[in-house]
C-alpha cells in the first residue's frame, strides 16, 4: 500500500513538472526566443545509460497514464525544439528518449564557464575596431591614452551596475534575478506611466549601433582593399560595392550556424595580425618619435576620439545574457575585471607603440601604414575577417527589427513577414536586401571610418555604455546605494553626456564636410 502511494504521488510530481516545463518553453517561444536544434545540443548534459533506462521506464508510465486521462489539456505551444514563431511542432528528429533525457536534467542550453564569458566579452572589446586606437593617440596624445584606462574603468564598472538591476531582493531577503535583459531593465525604470517607452529607446540605440557597425565593416573593408591595391584601377567605392555584393547572401539567412563556425578562426587571426603590427613595430623601435607625443590636444579632433575609444569598449548590450548563461553568476565581476584590464592595457600598449612607430603619418586604419610587402597580406584577412564578422550585427539588428515591427502581436506595426510555414515571405526578404543597400550607400558616401567610429561611439556607445547604465543604477537601487556609489553614478552620467554631446557634434561635423567633399568630386 506504502509503495503504491508513493508511486502515485511521484507520477503526479512528475506530471505536474512536465506541464511546467512546458509552459515556461511556451513563454519563451512566444517572446521569440529560438532554442537549440539538434546540432547545438551537443554540449547538452548525457545521462548515462542505466540511468536513463530507469528514467525512461518511469516517464513512459507517466506519459501513458497522463494520455489516458480524460480532460486533460492540449499540449501547450513550445517545446524543447520550436520553430522561429513558437508554434511549430516537434520534429520527427527529436525522439522522446532525446526529450526525456533533457527534461529530466533540468537545462536548456549549456551553462558556460566565467572563461568562455570572458572570451565573449574580449572578442567585443578587442576586435577589428581596436585598428582606429593609434589615430586616436594621434589627436590626444597622453590624455588619449588616459581615456583608454579611464574608459576600461568605467566600462567596466557600468557592467557591473547593470548587472545589479537584474536582481532584487524577496520577501526572505534573498537576492533573486527579476529581470532578463536590458529592455526589461529599461521598462523597469520607465514603469507603471510608460511602461514600454525604456524598451524602445533601448532598441532603437541598439539597432543605430548594430546598422552602424554593418556600414563600418563595408567602410573598412573598401578602404583595406584600396589600399592594398592602389595601382588597381579600382576605387575605394567600387571596393566597397564588391564587397557589398559579397555580403548580399547574408539576406537570406535564416541562422548563423554557418557564420559562427569561422568566428573562432577569424578571432585568432585578428589576434595574429595585432601581434604581425607590434611586432613590426618593436623593429622600429629606435626611430620611435617620443617627442610628438604631446600633452595637448586637437580641440576640433579630439572629441571624435573619444568616441573611438568608448565604441571600442561597447559591451554592454549582451552581459545580461551573458551573466545569465554563466555556470557561477558569481563570478562575473571578476570576469569584467581581468578582461578589461588584459583590455586596456594590450589596446594601451598597441595605440602607444603604433603611434610612436608612423608619429604624424598615423592613418585613420593604422594597417594602411604597412609597407606595401606585407600590407596587403595582412589587409586581406582583416577584409576576410570583416566580412565573416558583418553578418553578425545585421542579423541581430534584423531579428530586432522583425521583434518589434512585425512579430509584436497586435501591437505589430506592419503585417508578419513570416509565412504560417515559417518562411520569410518575399517583401521581408526584399526589407532585408534593402538594409544591405542602405548599408553600402552610407559607406559610399561617407567612407570615413574614424568619423563614422566616433559618431557611433559617442551617440550610442556612451548612451549605452555609461548614460543609461547609470541612470537606471539610481532609479532602480536609489535607497540601497552606499554614497560613493551614488557620486559614482552622478559622476558618470555627466561626464558621459558632456563626452557624447561633444563628441557627436564634432563628428557630425566631420560627416558633413566629408559628404560636401564627396558631392563636389
Amino acid at each position: 500500500m506504502a509503495t503504491l502511494i508513493r508511486s502515485k504521488l511521484s507520477n503526479v510530481a512528475t506530471s505536474v513538472s512536465n506541464k511546467s516545463q512546458a509552459k515556461v518553453s511556451g513563454m519563451f517561444a512566444r517572446m521569440g526566443f529560438q532554442a537549440a536544434t539538434d546540432e547545438e545540443a551537443v554540449g547538452f548534459v548525457h545521462c548515462d545509460d542505466l540511468d536513463m533506462e530507469h528514467r525512461q521506464g518511469l516517464q513512459m508510465d507517466i506519459l501513458k497514464s497522463d494520455a489516458s486521462e480524460e480532460g486533460a489539456e492540449p499540449p501547450l505551444e513550445g517545446d524543447i525544439h520550436y520553430q522561429r514563431d513558437g508554434t511549430g511542432p516537434l520534429p520527427p528528429s527529436a525522439s522522446k528518449d532525446e526529450g526525456i533525457c533533457s527534461e529530466l536534467s533540468g537545462q536548456g542550453k549549456p551553462k558556460i564557464t566565467a572563461w568562455e564569458a570572458g572570451w565573449n566579452v574580449t572578442n567585443a572589446i578587442q576586435g577589428m575596431f581596436v585598428l582606429g586606437l593609434p589615430y586616436a593617440i594621434l589627436h590626444g596624445g597622453y590624455l588619449g591614452l588616459f581615456l583608454i584606462i579611464f574608459a576600461a574603468v568605467v566600462c567596466c564598472y557600468t557592467g557591473k551596475i547593470l548587472i545589479a538591476c537584474l536582481y532584487e531582493e524577496n520577501e526572505d531577503g534573498e537576492i533573486v534575478r527579476v529581470r532578463d535583459s536590458y529592455v526589461d531593465i529599461a521598462n523597469a525604470c520607465c514603469a507603471p506611466r510608460f511602461p514600454k517607452l525604456g524598451g524602445r529607446i533601448v532598441n532603437v540605440a541598439q539597432i543605430i549601433e548594430l546598422v552602424m557597425t554593418c556600414i563600418l565593416y563595408v567602410v573598412v573593408s573598401g578602404n583595406l582593399m584600396y589600399n592594398s591595391f592602389p595601382n588597381l584601377p579600382v576605387s575605394q567605392k567600387s571596393w566597397s560595392i564588391i564587397a557589398t555584393a559579397v555580403l548580399l547572401p547574408c539576406a537570406f539567412l535564416k541562422n548563423l550556424k554557418a557564420v559562427s563556425k569561422f568566428s573562432l578562426l577569424c578571432t585568432l587571426a585578428h589576434f595574429v595580425i595585432n601581434i604581425l603590427v607590434i611586432a613590426y613595430c618593436l623593429s622600429r623601435a629606435r626611430d620611435w618619435a617620443w617627442d610628438k607625443v604631446k600633452f595637448y590636444i586637437d580641440v576640433k579632433k579630439f572629441p571624435i576620439s573619444i568616441g573611438i575609444i568608448v565604441f571600442s569598449y561597447t559591451s554592454q548590450i549582451f552581459l545580461p545574457s551573458l551573466e545569465g548563461n554563466m555556470q557561477h553568476p558569481k563570478e562575473f565581476h571578476c570576469m569584467m575585471n581581468w578582461t578589461h584590464i588584459a583590455a586596456c592595457i594590450l589596446k594601451g600598449l598597441f595605440a602607444l607603440v603604433a603611434y610612436l612607430t608612423w608619429a604624424d603619418e598615423t592613418k585613420e586604419v593604422i594597417t594602411d601604414n604597412l609597407p606595401s610587402t606585407i600590407r596587403a597580406v595582412v589587409n586581406l584577412f582583416l577584409v576576410s575577417k570583416a566580412l565573416l564578422s558583418y553578418p553578425l550585427p545585421f542579423f541581430a539588428a534584423v531579428e530586432v527589427l522583425e521583434k518589434s515591427l512585425f512579430q509584436d502581436g497586435n501591437r505589430a506595426v506592419f503585417p508578419n513577414c513570416y509565412g504560417g510555414d515559417g518562411r520569410l515571405k518575399s517583401w521581408g526578404l526584399t526589407l532585408r536586401c534593402a538594409l544591405v543597400v542602405f548599408t553600402l550607400l552610407m559607406a559610399i558616401y561617407v567612407p570615413h571610418f574614424a568619423l563614422l567610429m566616433g559618431l557611433t561611439g559617442s551617440l550610442t556607445g556612451a548612451g549605452l555604455c555609461f548614460l543609461l547604465p547609470s541612470l537606471f543604477h539610481l532609479k532602480l537601487l536609489w535607497r540601497k546605494l552606499m554614497w560613493h556609489h551614488v557620486f559614482f553614478d552622478v559622476a558618470i552620467f555627466v561626464i558621459g553626456g558632456i563626452c557624447s554631446v561633444s563628441g557627436f557634434i564634432h563628428s557630425l561635423e566631420g560627416l558633413i564636410e566629408a559628404y560636401g567633399s564627396n558631392i563636389e568630386d
